[in-house]
Order: structure tokens, then C-alpha cells, then sequence
């Protein structure tokens, strides 16, 4: 996974961010911080959306060209995969994983050029929330297959 460094904001890939995420519980219930627009890493505002993935699932690849993506995972755990697909970058060609979710809840910002994907690590749906800086737009975004090999990353549960 890339060259094993990691900077000081949880990755390797530039321009990206992992950020821990405020939980804050009491009797009547929690309260799960995100993005706010004072933040470093918030840029604009263009949709907020949640996906639902089934235990076992792979969403993706995507790998969007202008937007760049906010993801918080609220219930359930995923792999986060991250790829730099961008010629020229100092990370071009770097892969990394992230375990996002119930025991790791944080938000990681994606840039344009960075291909992602994610699978639920559990037994139950996990809930993916992503804050984008553009709407969807379907000409925007480029979906590649998972187990093709235009990324060479291999999905499988490994023991290590």
C-alpha cells in the first residue's frame, strides 16, 4: 500500500484528509459530528447523500473528475480503498485502505483524481454519509468494475 508512510492527517495520498469525528453521547442519545463549513477541509457545498451498502458489498470504483467527497460512515463498518489515479501527482500510483466506521469514526475527504471504493466489514448494513462540494452529475464521475483489473487490488479478507 503505497510507500508506507503516512503524513500527519492519516494518509499518503495528497490531498487527502482523514479527520476523527466528535461523538457525543448522553441519555437521551448521540449526537455524530461531520463537516462544518469552518472547517479546513470544507471547500462548498453541492449535496449531501447516504448509501446503504449489504454486508459483504463492493461500491465501486468511482473516480470523480471536479467533485471532491466527504464520506462519514454513521452505523456499520466498510474498508475504505483509496487509489491516486492522477498523472503527475506526488502520490500517482499510491493505494491505501481505510477502516471507517463504528470503531474508527472519522471523516476522510477524497480529491478529484483519487479512485474509491468501499466493502462492508459486518453482519448488518452499513451507513456510508457523503457531504460533495458539486451535485451528482453523471458525466462527472467514471464507475470502474471492482475486480477489474484497470486497479490492481484484490477486495478479498486478508489475515495478517
Amino acid at each position: 500500500m503505497g510507500d508506507g508512510t503516512t503524513r500527519a492527517n492519516g494518509s499518503s495520498i495528497q490531498g487527502v484528509h482523514v479527520a476523527p469525528l466528535r461523538r457525543i453521547c448522553d441519555e437521551r442519545g448521540m449526537i455524530m459530528h461531520m463537516l462544518r463549513c469552518d472547517s479546513p477541509l470544507f471547500e462548498r457545498f453541492g449535496e449531501i447523500y447516504f448509501s446503504q451498502v449489504w454486508p459483504g458489498v463492493i461500491k465501486g470504483w468511482h473516480i470523480h473528475k471536479k467533485q471532491t467527497q466527504h464520506y462519514a460512515v454513521l452505523q456499520g463498518m466498510i474498508k475504505l480503498v483509496l487509489h491516486d489515479l492522477r498523472e503527475g501527482a506526488p502520490s500517482s500510483g499510491t493505494t491505501e485502505e481505510h477502516f471507517v466506521g463504528d470503531y474508527n469514526y472519522c471523516l476522510v475527504r477524497i480529491p478529484p483524481g483519487v479512485a474509491n471504493g468501499y466493502k462492508n466489514y459486518g453482519t448488518e448494513p452499513a451507513l456510508v454519509a457523503n457531504c460533495a462540494d458539486l451535485p451528482h452529475d453523471p458525466d462527472e464521475m467514471v464507475r470502474l468494475d471492482p475486480f477489474a483489473k484497470d486497479i490492481d487490488y484484490d477486495w478479498a479478507l486478508r489475515h495478517r
